[in-house]
């Protein structure tokens, strides 16, 4: 509807998900039920018109830093953390299809039987034909997290805004699930969280946003309508821009 998608902020986007997100009220794995509602979520603004994009980490199975792979060699530990975000982003797809939602897996790690390889065009030409595109297997390469991978495809594919969903509402200067009197931030600077040491993203990550004026908004991916608010231009959770 032409009317919807003038109220849209945003042509495409790129939503940033844990693994942890996919755990729901599970201590590991994945949780179908909150898998469906992120599904619901992705396709209430697919619907309007928005171009989606998702990376989609792996630490709710495994990642490379965790305790689980310490004495482990990093190289190996990060290529298992990287499978892990293939489980997760198949997972993904399968609630969104089910939501009705036309889904592609494109991963950085090449298995044809399971995702289709990493093609930038491919993947832009995918969300133009209104596809959501699941980002996995990170960049590919160790070392690099999930939180760069989000930022190296999302310019990439000439996303407009990195969306980091979390378990709070926006950045804040220390835990508030530990400490609840920790003040929040509205809006901060790239230079702000890296001078900060706020732990919103790598600082590899938050690097390369800063150097190619990429904007972030950190908010709260379990109150239900977040999505579709930052899609219409709401102010929600936290923006870090210059």
């Amino acid at each position: 509807m032409p009317g919807t998608r003038k109220a849209l902020a945003y042509k495409r986007i790129l939503l940033k998900l844990s693994g942890e997100a996919l755990l729901g009220e599970k201590t590991f794995g994945i949780d179908r039920a909150f898998g469906d509602y992120l599904a619901s979520e992705i396709h209430g603004v697919q619907s309007l018109g928005l171009e989606v994009a998702v990376v989609v980490g792996g630490g709710n199975i495994f990642r490379g830093v965790s305790d689980s792979a310490q004495g482990m060699d990093r190289v190996s530990a990060d290529h298992m953390g990287m499978l892990a975000t293939v489980i997760n982003a198949l997972a993904l797809q399968d609630s969104l299809e089910r939501v009705g939602c036309f889904t592609r897996v494109l991963s950085a790690i090449e298995m044809r039987e399971v995702a289709e390889p990493f093609i930038r065009r491919r993947a832009m030409r995918h969300m133009e034909k209104g596809r959501v595109v699941i980002f996995a297997a990170g960049t590919g390469n160790p070392y690099f997290s999930t939180d760069t991978a989000a930022a190296l495809r999302a310019m990439e594919v000439k996303a407009e805004i990195i969306l980091k969903a979390t378990k709070v509402d926006g950045i804040y200067e220390a835990d508030p699930l530990r400490n609840p009197k920790a003040r929040k931030f509205d809006r901060l600077t790239y230079l702000e969280v890296l001078q900060k040491g706020l732990k919103v993203m790598d600082t590899t990550a938050i690097s390369l946003c800063m150097d190619n004026h990429l904007p972030i908004v950190v908010y709260d991916l379990k109150r239900p309508g977040n999505l579709r608010r930052l899609a219409l231009g709401e102010r929600v959770g936290t923006l870090v821009k210059e």
